[in-house]
C-alpha cells in the first residue's frame, strides 16, 4: 500500500503564464493600432438635382474665383494665402461653427483654391460644407 502517492492520471495545466502571454499580446495591438480620422470636415458631394437641394437660408457663402481670389458673403479676403482667409471667416461666421457653408467655385478655378478654402473651413471648425453646383443640361436624345 502506498500512502499520500499521486496517481498518475492526474495533471494540472498552469494557465498562467499563457494569460500573461495574451495580456502582452492585447497591449501590443492596442498600442500599436493606428487611429485614422478619416475627414474632418464634411462635404456633401455636388449634385445635379435641382429638386433635391437642401436648404441654406442660414448658410455662409465663399466663393473662389477663377483666379484664386476668396469672398466671403459680401467681403472680399484681402491678402495671399490661408491666413487672411481664415481671418476673413472668423469675422464673417463669428462663433457659430454649426452652420452651413457653401462653396460657390468658378468651374476654370484651379483646385488647389478650392482645398485652400476647405482647409481653412476645417481648421477653424466648419464641419457642414456644400459645393454648389448649377443643374446639368439634359442629354441631347
Amino acid at each position: 500500500m502506498r500512502i499520500g502517492s499521486r496517481r498518475d492520471d492526474d495533471f494540472e495545466i498552469n494557465v498562467i503564464s499563457l494569460i500573461d502571454v495574451l495580456l502582452t499580446l492585447l497591449m501590443f495591438f492596442v498600442l500599436s493600432t493606428t487611429f485614422i480620422q478619416h475627414s474632418r470636415v464634411k462635404v456633401d458631394l455636388p449634385k445635379a438635382d435641382a429638386e433635391a437641394r437642401e436648404s441654406t437660408d442660414n448658410a455662409l457663402t465663399l466663393m473662389v474665383d477663377r483666379d484664386g481670389h476668396y469672398a466671403v458673403g459680401s467681403d472680399e479676403v484681402m491678402g495671399e494665402g490661408i491666413e487672411p482667409l481664415k481671418a476673413t471667416l472668423e469675422r464673417v461666421a463669428g462663433p457659430d461653427r454649426s452652420r452651413v457653408v457653401v462653396i460657390r467655385a468658378d468651374a476654370n478655378t484651379a483646385h488647389q483654391n478650392v482645398v485652400r478654402a476647405m482647409d481653412a473651413l476645417g481648421q477653424l471648425g466648419f464641419t457642414h460644407l456644400s459645393i454648389a453646383t448649377t443643374p446639368s443640361e439634359a442629354p441631347a436624345r
